[in-house]
């Protein structure tokens, strides 16, 4: 008993180290059980035993510990609290993107009723708001799965018939077929500015309140690919939440909570299940527009046929930001990154299925962010056009190789924000049988001889321009013909020498 015991106070990693063990050698649970039954069938685990191991809510004998141990060759001690690394307590996500997790344990503590409770506190004390803890939880659910929607893809492509472009004559037939009547305004009542919680650097584009009135902003007509983005949003919430779609409110600008310095000197409004609910349920709409304006298969051809070039968005008649996020979800290349910064330091939007580093997040400023990443770079760069850049950072196994295109654009408020789309290059170069890795450090090398950022050598420069022309990125292919530049994901790490920081 006093063995048993011991075993229960050392196991809050055993079930997280069996899972990557098992899922890192292509086995299935039932695989598993069976190899432990040849093994040993008297202390091997059944699958729903071994299930229950596995997410914490067991504690297998010794004995079943040491026949497990024993498939993977490990010794027992191995799966004990004592030899908790890094690598074998991290969460094994397979294929899929988005940083790195880690168990959350002892699992007890981490249960629903008590993280119900824990949780509103520490947001609480720290002034993040409901919609701001929403926003994060739906990027790391967004990134987890790689921008793969597939249900709100296929609900967009029943109403839409995968047309490509959707003209605003065809947005306006679908409003109608569902009931939506619409109408102009000049200036949103204020009850509908506090509604959206609008800052003085946005504006009320448009809302639907009750019913199946539609209001929409009059300078829209201005801007008719932000109108249809507007109106494929409403149609969104009409097909996917029905009457709950009400009290619905689009703005465009710089957003007015995006930084945690700005949430707590102000009024903090505290944590509202209704909040997280409602920015669920805009993200589901937002995601539904874009697949709307561009289906996937139609889109995706569109792209191969203009090797991702930035102005196929003119194509498609649609915004260069629907393109560019639409581009990270039907790409058959699933290690994307997107980012759409405003000065001086603030995220409205990003996406980073690659698991790239952040220097700064949606809700804090710091005062350190290497100016070298490019969407950085171009926030305070007068040029018009997109431009791409080559950068090595260094990742938690090494250095990776990003590509990336940004570009300048203006908001319907006339502020300037940079949008930037790329890809993690790593994984394309892996399945051309080059050792990335080994490539990657030595590019990181020529970059730090040179200061910081050189000029590719010929010998390297063949080999990515050959992954390039598999990938059909244009500007994947254009990077290549600029220094590659060395970027870290905060000052205190710069990886050039001198440092950019000394």
């Amino acid at each position: 008993m006093k063995a048993k015991a011991s075993l229960m106070r050392q196991s809050h990693f055993l079930g997280t180290k069996i899972r990557n063990l098992r899922k890192s050698n292509k086995l299935t649970m039932e695989d598993l059980s069976a190899r432990c039954i040849r093994i040993d069938p008297e202390y091997a685990p059944s699958v729903s035993y071994l299930s229950m191991i596995e997410r914490g809510k067991r504690v297998p004998s010794r004995e079943m510990l040491s026949v497990v141990a024993n498939v993977f060759q490990k010794p027992v001690n191995y799966f004990l609290d004592d030899a908790a690394s890094g690598d074998n307590i991290s969460v094994n996500k397979g294929s899929h993107g988005g940083i790195k997790g880690i168990p959350l344990e002892p699992s007890f503590l981490f249960s629903n009723d008590i993280l119900q409770i824990a949780i509103p506190e520490l947001l609480s004390q720290t002034g993040i708001e409901g919609s701001q803890f929403a926003h994060l939880l739906i990027r790391a659910h967004q990134e987890h799965h790689q921008n793969h929607f597939p249900d709100l893809e296929r609900a967009a492509e029943e109403v839409g018939l995968k047309r490509l472009p959707l003209s605003f004559t065809d947005l306006v037939d679908i409003c109608s077929n569902l009931g939506i009547r619409y109408q102009w305004f000049d200036n949103a009542p204020a009850e509908v500015i506090k509604l959206g919680r609008t800052g003085s650097s946005e504006m009320v584009t448009s809302f639907m309140l009750s019913g199946d009135q539609l209001y929409i902003n009059k300078r829209l007509q201005q801007y008719p690919r932000r109108l249809k983005y507007d109106l494929a949003v409403h149609i969104g919430h009409k097909i996917l939440h029905q009457s709950e779609a009400l009290d619905t409110v689009l703005v465009a600008g710089r957003s007015h909570n995006s930084n945690l310095n700005d949430a707590i000197s102000g009024d903090h409004q505290g944590i509202n299940a209704q909040d997280i609910l409602r920015a669920w349920r805009n993200f589901e709409a937002s995601f539904f527009a874009g697949a709307l304006l561009c289906p996937k298969v139609p889109f995706r051809q569109l792209l191969d046929r203009n090797g991702y070039e930035i102005n196929t968005h003119k194509v498609a008649d649609v915004s260069t930001s629907v393109a560019m996020r639409r581009m990270t979800a039907v790409s058959p290349y699933r290690h994307w990154h997107y980012f759409d910064a405003y000065s001086p330091g603030k995220l409205k939007a990003v996406y980073r299925g690659n698991g790239i580093p952040l220097p700064w997040g949606n809700m804090r400023q710091i005062n350190d962010p290497c100016h070298h990443w490019a969407v950085f770079r171009m926030i305070s760069s007068p040029s018009q056009g997109s431009s791409s850049q080559l950068s090595l950072l260094e990742g938690p196994d090494g250095p990776r190789i990003y590509s990336c295109e940004s570009i300048n654009v203006n908001d319907l408020q006339g502020s300037g924000h940079v949008l930037c789309a790329g890809i993690d290059l790593n994984p394309a170069i892996e399945a051309q049988g080059i050792d990335a890795l080994e490539l990657a450090q030595d590019l990181k090398s020529m970059c730090i001889a040179n200061g910081g950022q050189s000029l590719l050598a010929p010998s390297v420069k063949r080999q990515l321009l050959s992954v390039s022309r598999i990938l059909n990125i244009n500007w994947v292919e254009r990077s290549l013909d600029t220094e590659a530049k060395l970027i870290c994901s905060r000052g205190s790490g710069c990886p050039r020498q001198p440092s950019c920081y000394d």
